[in-house]
């Protein structure tokens, strides 16, 4: 019996905590009931995982304008999974398994309002533990509006990093890469050049007057050989360690963007390299184009093997094209070793717009320029822009479509009435067209259809373009000989065709080292030599082009003539919004004019080796007569008259902005 009442009183006790406890979680849990999700999140943080070998995108944001989202998993026999998720705002839409068992793409739904914060992903199969990914959606820096690109104001630096600057020789070398090795003396090695170096060297930059910098592709480029130029990417999402890290692409950014400057990425849509993470596990069976003849060959791969765009762009436009042609253009591959991406599987599209997004948002990017724009399948192009332009409508995209025909570049163009309705939604394509008119135009000898008339009649095709100074115009490039070696190593026409792109309704692209007259002499055309190392970006160098020490006089003059040009033109609305009148070449004489205002700019070509007189009497409907006006180079002012005397052969530049 006392055994029994012993028992009573335990059980009485037992009971009354049980009460208490139950009481307690009554109370926490109306309490809880009152907190916001941002404030649950804080009290019962997770537990941060990656279990998954990789996931892309990395991160996303919220509060876009399209509410979805699409990641891409890969894991060893992830298919067999079931994914699950709880973040408030945040449901799966859909989940795909691929050809691949080692894929999952997941659709997200983003809802208006979800807060930002780190969520996990579990992915469960039946008698297997769970996987376990922590994903982040994070909180955008500013909004879709404030993301301002690149327009006629702006002037860009066109680098090629691997041969700019070294600023970090601690990162020259990455063993877990392909290529290895650092050799200045071979032109399609890599030198060494950095993200760092070109955050070293910005102030020599702006003080060019340069508003913009665009360094050809920094992201993972693991080929075995010739993977200084970035171009055949292996990972979207990386850069390039022998470059840098992501917080250096980042602090670069950061920087320019204080120096109230635009960083423009360089960014491949066509193909990857065939070193890519995914060749060796492609998810779908239409992942790459002529993907079966690719795995058919992989044993034995090489150039033969390739099936190659036959590089007619024309066939985008073409109402008489055949089908094989058309194909052939946009689904062959570039070269052997840059295997042609399939943007009609929708999973690779929806990738591709993806990484471009990501990038706008985590480098605050001021643009991007497309690489090869006419050779994916086009629809797809206009989708990738609308997208991009959509969601940003202030920022600026430019393509690369190289041919010399206006109507071409003009297809290409926001908003061309294109006959077959095609929509582009790219606000910039590159004027290649104007290039080879200003060099032929400067090096033929002048007669009744040759010399400057040439530059004239190229400038005349602007009617052709909706908006021609949206249009990018530049002297060369990275693919091309240099300027200089162009018209055979003749400063003043150098200057004239510098000058000339800077004051035309256009957005000017000028590559590095045009400012000391850099020069492919040796082997024109060679792209190793053309991205040549920088003077002064290697500890050591003899000479230093951004102190200068070491220059000869011309290439110092030419340096001064650059950053006076590109300085008044910062702020001069009459070259950014004014009216062009220019009138035809006589005796070797080329006059144009921009005009906003009060401001009235000249611009004067002249071929004339001996001293010339002008007669100013042609150019009355300016109405610049009686005013004073300003050489922007020499700053020497006189008032317009009736006559001007031209003293040698060469470019001048006048305006009525005095001060």
């Amino acid at each position: 019996m006392r055994d029994y009442f012993q028992k009573q009183k335990i059980d009485k006790h037992y009971i009354f905590i049980g009460l208490l406890c139950v009481f307690a979680l009554n109370l926490s849990c109306k309490k809880n009931s009152n907190m916001t999700a941002d404030e649950v999140g804080e009290k019962y943080s997770i537990v941060e995982k990656q279990d998954i070998k990789r996931i892309e995108p990395l991160n996303w944001w919220v509060g876009f304008k399209n509410p979805k989202l699409q990641l891409l998993v890969q894991h060893p026999n992830i298919s067999e999974s079931t994914p699950e998720m709880s973040h408030q705002g945040v449901s799966i839409e859909k989940v795909h398994k691929a050809d691949s068992p080692n894929y999952l793409f997941i659709d997200l739904i983003i809802s208006e309002g979800t807060k930002a914060g780190k969520f996990n992903i579990i992915f469960k199969e039946e008698n297997k533990d769970d996987l376990v990914q922590t994903y982040e959606l994070k909180s955008r820096e500013k909004t879709s509006e404030e993301y301002i690109g690149f327009d006629s104001s702006d002037a860009i630096y066109l680098i090629t990093p691997d041969r700019f600057a070294n600023g970090n020789p601690e990162n020259d070398i990455v063993e877990t890469l392909n290529e290895k090795t650092i050799d200045r003396n071979d032109d399609y090695a890599r030198h060494g050049g950095d993200i760092q170096g070109i955050t070293n060297h910005l102030d020599y930059i702006e003080d060019l007057g340069f508003t913009a910098v665009w360094p050809s592709p920094l992201l993972t480029n693991d080929m075995p050989k010739g993977s200084y130029h970035g171009y055949a990417m292996t990972d979207f999402y990386e850069i390039d360690p022998r470059f840098g890290t992501l917080e250096e692409y980042k602090t670069l950014s950061t920087i320019m963007s204080e120096k109230g400057m635009k960083l423009i990425m360089d960014q491949v849509a066509n193909h990857s390299g065939i070193e890519h993470w995914w060749m060796k596990d492609l998810p779908f069976k239409d992942w790459i184009n002529h993907q079966e003849n690719y795995e058919n060959n992989i044993d034995s791969w090489d150039g033969s093997k390739s099936i190659i765009t036959n590089h007619r762009r024309t066939t985008n436009q073409d109402l008489y094209a055949a089908e094989i042609d058309k194909k052939s253009l946009s689904e062959g591959w570039f070269v052997s070793s840059m295997p042609d991406l399939n943007q009609r599987n929708p999973f690779m599209a929806q990738y591709t717009i993806q990484n471009s997004i990501w990038w706008i948002e985590t480098a605050n990017l001021g643009g991007i320029r497309q690489d090869t724009y006419p050779y994916p399948d086009k629809n797809f192009m206009s989708r990738w822009a609308g997208e991009i332009m959509t969601e940003y409508p202030n920022f600026s995209i430019v393509g690369e479509e190289w041919t010399n025909n206006p109507l071409l570049i003009a297809y290409w163009q926001q908003g061309n009435p294109n006959k077959d309705g095609y929509k582009s939604n790219l606000k910039s394509p590159m004027d290649f067209a104007m290039q080879e008119h200003i060099v032929n135009g400067l090096n033929e000898e002048e007669s009744w259809g040759a010399g400057l008339i040439d530059i004239y009649r190229g400038l005349a095709n602007d009617f052709t373009y909706v908006k021609p100074k949206d249009i990018m115009i530049f002297p060369d490039n990275h693919d091309m000989s240099r300027i200089f070696t162009q018209l055979d190593g003749d400063i003043a026409n150098t200057k004239m065709a510098l000058s000339y792109i800077s004051v035309v309704p256009r957005i000017p692209q000028i590559y590095y080292g045009t400012e000391i007259l850099m020069n492919d002499f040796d082997k024109p055309g060679d792209h190793g030599l053309i991205r040549t190392d920088f003077p002064g970006g290697w500890e050591g160098d003899a000479i230093n082009t951004f102190t200068g020490e070491g220059l000869n006089d011309e290439q110092k003059d030419m340096q001064s003539f650059v950053k006076k040009l590109l300085n008044y033109r910062k702020s001069s609305k009459a070259i950014h919004e004014g009216k062009t009148i220019h009138f035809a070449p006589e005796n070797g004489i080329y006059m144009l004019f921009r005009i906003y205002k009060d401001e009235i700019l000249v611009h004067i070509i002249n071929k004339n080796q001996d001293k010339v007189q002008l007669d100013l009497k042609r150019f009355e409907e300016i109405g610049l007569k009686g005013k004073a006006v300003k050489n922007i180079i020499t700053d020497h002012q006189f008032f317009w008259g009736d006559n001007m005397t031209l003293e040698e052969k060469g470019s001048v530049m006048l305006t009525t902005k005095l001060n």
